[in-house]
């Protein structure tokens, strides 16, 4: 099983459905490499490890160490990395030295940065210098302020038209996949169909050509998280609550560490 390459991902749209989930270190990114042909190393970091109430907050540096232990846990799934806030917006210039540094230090395989026509500059001059991109339209977590929350994209007519427009002007500038956050399945159904590269679907619906979600909403580890877009497929906050507690009771009671746990 080789490591999969932007090229294995673009030839996957129309044969078979692309696994993509979010990892932060390696010992869930070992985890989940046979498994996935994405793993993205998310901005969203900040939220599940930092305990931010958004993304803005989190830095370069913040993602290249992640990314570099994520890096070494995987050897099979392609490993895209956040560009985060402010890393990539003041100019392509920027966006293209940023980028570098997380494939240089951090391992990356290719980046993701969010914004469709507004970002097709920056997304063609990283594709030029040997940069895979990924988009990320719909609902984009670095614009939380500008929307008014985390809410559904793509209501009205004017911007469904839009993010179909930032759908295409992503492939024509040369982006090797998109993501759709948070709109309409029927609207990511159209998408899909317009555009000759991947959609990654995360609260978009089953018709994207792959789905994302953060490893820490399917795993259950955070039950008081609750959007309609997320299936939990273990509730390990419970088992973990179970195992520290019980852990403890033994500490207090002196039975751990008993004779066969000892040297």
């Amino acid at each position: 099983m080789g490591k999969v390459s932007v090229i294995d991902v673009r030839e996957k749209k129309g044969r078979e459905k692309i696994v993509t989930i979010t990892a932060y270190d390696y010992s869930m990114a070992r985890l989940f490499d046979p498994y996935a042909d994405i793993v993205l190393v998310g901005d969203s970091v900040g939220m599940v490890f930092g305990g931010l109430p958004h993304t803005l907050a989190v830095t370069l540096d913040d993602m290249i160490y992640h990314a570099r232990a994520v890096a070494r846990g995987l050897s099979h799934a392609h490993l895209v990395v956040d560009l985060p806030f402010m890393t990539y917006q003041v100019s392509p210039r920027q966006a293209l030295r940023n980028a570098g540094r997380l494939l240089s230090e951090g391992g990356a395989e290719s980046v993701k940065l969010e914004g469709g026509v507004a970002m097709a500059e920056t997304v063609r001059l990283l594709v030029s210098a040997g940069i895979p991109v990924m988009g990320h339209i719909g609902l984009t977590p670095q614009s939380v302020h500008a929307m008014g929350g985390f809410r559904v994209q793509g209501k009205t007519e004017a911007a469904r038209h839009a993010l179909v427009q930032d759908a295409m002007a992503l492939e024509d500038a040369g982006a090797y996949a998109v993501v759709l956050e948070g709109i309409p399945a029927a609207l990511a159904q159209t998408i899909t169909a317009e555009v000759k590269i991947p959609t990654i679907g995360i609260g978009a619906g089953r018709h994207c050509d792959g789905q994302v979600l953060v490893s820490t909403d399917l795993l259950g580890l955070n039950l008081d998280f609750q959007p309609k877009f997320v299936k939990r497929y273990a509730h390990l906050e419970n088992a973990v609550r179970e195992a520290v507690q019980q852990y403890a009771l033994e500490v207090r009671e002196g039975t751990f560490p008993d004779e066969s746990h000892s040297f």
